[in-house]
């Protein structure tokens, strides 16, 4: 990763900041974060960047605004470009309202292919483009029909732009993440159950977000040559289970 220019969006917060930091300690030179509201948070971030050894770079706004995207074609070649960056409306399909379906699906799988566009074309030989997922894509849990539709749509993003841009030398892949403890979780009304239910997996343990970075980390780097389109689930087992 020495000397490597990343892109995380989502990259202020939870597991994108992880993915962020690991990235800097791995000897990447700069180190751009998207991310929404907190200044605060976006600038904790960057200091902890800075004090890694790498260039932190913010870009703060929606990701599916061309201010945003303007911005970041400005940010020149990357070598990686992680799209954490999520939202959505959390509610059961029924109680959901168009609005609700093209805020979420703008976001999770729109954005995701509007920043490729952009970042793809400069990318060298060797690059990696990696989409954090969830396993809502896969599976049904509850009031997570908009977001899990999305994750759905990302997954199959990927799968398309690993094939096109997969003779330019660029790998695309996803990581889905089982339950993680982060600050996502306090817009679910079953948070506490939520916790309880990532802890049962065959690690005994709740996953966390150093644990997506590494996997991150890994598809970014050259051992995963060959790795082109996948959903990676780092779950600790949870979704082997009926």
């Amino acid at each position: 990763m020495m000397g490597r220019s990343v892109l995380v969006t989502g990259g202020s917060r939870g597991i994108g900041k992880a993915i962020a930091l690991r990235f800097a300690r791995e000897g990447a030179t700069k180190v751009a974060i998207g991310y929404m509201r907190s200044d605060a948070a976006a600038e904790e971030t960057a200091a902890e960047l800075e004090a890694l050894g790498a260039e932190p770079v913010l870009v703060r706004g929606n990701v599916t605004s061309d201010r945003v995207l303007e911005q970041i074609a400005e940010l020149g070649p990357l070598d990686v470009f992680v799209h954490n960056a999520a939202t959505g409306v959390i509610r059961p399909a029924l109680e959901t309202e168009d609005k609700h379906w093209d805020w979420t699906l703008n976001a999770n799988a729109r954005a995701f292919l509007s920043l490729s566009r952009v970042i793809a074309p400069s990318m060298p030989i060797g690059s990696s483009i990696v989409a954090i997922s969830s396993l809502g894509s896969i599976r049904v849990l509850e009031n997570y029909a908009l977001v899990g539709t999305s994750k759905a749509a990302l997954e199959s993003l990927v799968r398309y732009l690993a094939v096109e841009l997969g003779l330019a030398g660029i790998r695309v892949n996803a990581v889905s993440g089982g339950v993680v403890d982060t600050g996502a979780l306090d817009h679910f009304p079953n948070r506490d159950e939520m916790l309880e239910m990532g802890a049962r997996n065959a690690a005994g343990r709740m996953v966390l977000p150093a644990d997506l970075a590494g996997v991150v980390a890994f598809l970014a780097s050259p051992d995963s040559d060959m790795i082109r389109g996948q959903t990676l689930i780092v779950d600790g087992g949870f979704s082997l289970t009926a």
